[in-house]
């Protein structure tokens, strides 16, 4: 398990995170969003034990950060992609990754069969014995990400896992990180693509220096959006909606884009009775659904100004 408490850094006193308070839990995917300057590559730094911090600890996998012996225990359980992969580009995939992999005293024939494992995975193992410096950006992406899982690490912090990547290597990536979680590790990713988030990560966490908000996606969005249902008429929706208004658990009725909208506290539990309400009242309902809030909704609402 990951846990923050009060965690903050200073650079010559400017904030980059402060009070800071998070718990990941053993096996899961956990995504951390903010804008640029949230202190989202801070954050992993200090819990990968690059940098101290300037108040409150954290502990990972057990171990108190920047505190001998466990910040060398810690390093020891970590994979880390960072923002700045910094590979050995004169050297071959394989070399490069048997290189890190001999540094955390993974045995000969288990690197080789963790590198090939991961080069295949990756859809590189044809290139695996030409120079990285023949490599795209996103190839050269896809080796730092190997990088990170190649000693078969408890925990893997990723800092902008499919930066640099095409569609297609993107999705690649998200396979390759949907069946590596599948194994009971722990993924911390740092990300701006918030589809991206939203596909692989069990809970998140928005910040801006500290945690504005954090859980599941869906919790998320139910929690700062509601739940809305969508009424379809095939009559003017005008003529009917004071026939919804102080329905049991609808919070406010309107139209919106010729159909009707009606924030409820249960969609499942209230929309027969707002169906019944609309026919007694001589509407002809086509279509009931409920409005599709994402997770980039509630970043947007908590970081970039409120609703689109």
């Amino acid at each position: 398990m990951i846990e923050t408490i009060g965690l903050g850094r200073n650079y010559d006193g400017k904030v980059a995170v402060e009070d800071l308070n998070l718990k990941v839990n053993d096996g899961e995917v956990f995504g951390l969003l903010g804008p640029n300057g949230a202190g989202k590559t801070t954050t992993i730094r200090m819990l990968c034990c690059l940098i101290g911090q300037t108040s409150g600890t954290a502990y990972v996998n057990g171990f108190e950060i920047n505190k001998e012996p466990d910040a060398s225990s810690i390093r020891s359980v970590v994979g880390l992609l960072p923002e700045s992969p910094g590979l050995y580009e004169s050297l071959s995939a394989t070399r490069n990754l048997d290189f890190y992999a001999q540094l955390y005293g993974v045995p000969k024939d288990k690197r080789e069969k963790r590198i090939e494992e991961l080069l295949r995975m990756l859809e590189l193992w044809d290139r695996r014995e030409e120079p990285i410096a023949t490599y795209s950006k996103g190839m050269k992406q896809k080796i730092a990400i190997a990088r990170a899982f190649v000693h078969n690490p408890q925990i893997v912090f990723l800092d902008e896992p499919t930066a640099g990547l095409d569609p297609a290597a993107s999705v690649t990536v998200r396979e390759f990180l949907l069946q590596l979680s599948g194994e009971g590790r722990t993924i911390f990713i740092n990300s701006h693509h918030l589809d991206e988030v939203e596909r692989l990560c069990d809970r998140t966490a928005i910040m801006n220096r500290t945690v504005l908000a954090a859980g599941s996606p869906k919790e998320l969005t139910s929690r700062f959006w509601g739940r809305t249902t969508v009424i379809e008429l095939s009559d003017s929706p005008e003529r009917f909606v004071d026939a919804v208004r102080g329905i049991e658990g609808a919070s406010k009725a309107r139209v919106e884009g010729g159909k009707i909208m009606i924030d409820l506290d249960d969609p499942e539990k209230r929309n027969p009775a707002i169906v019944d309400a609309l026919t007694r009242a001589g509407a002809k309902v086509e279509y009931v659904s409920e409005l599709k809030r994402s997770l980039e909704d509630v970043y947007l609402k908590l970081v970039g100004g409120g609703q689109r």
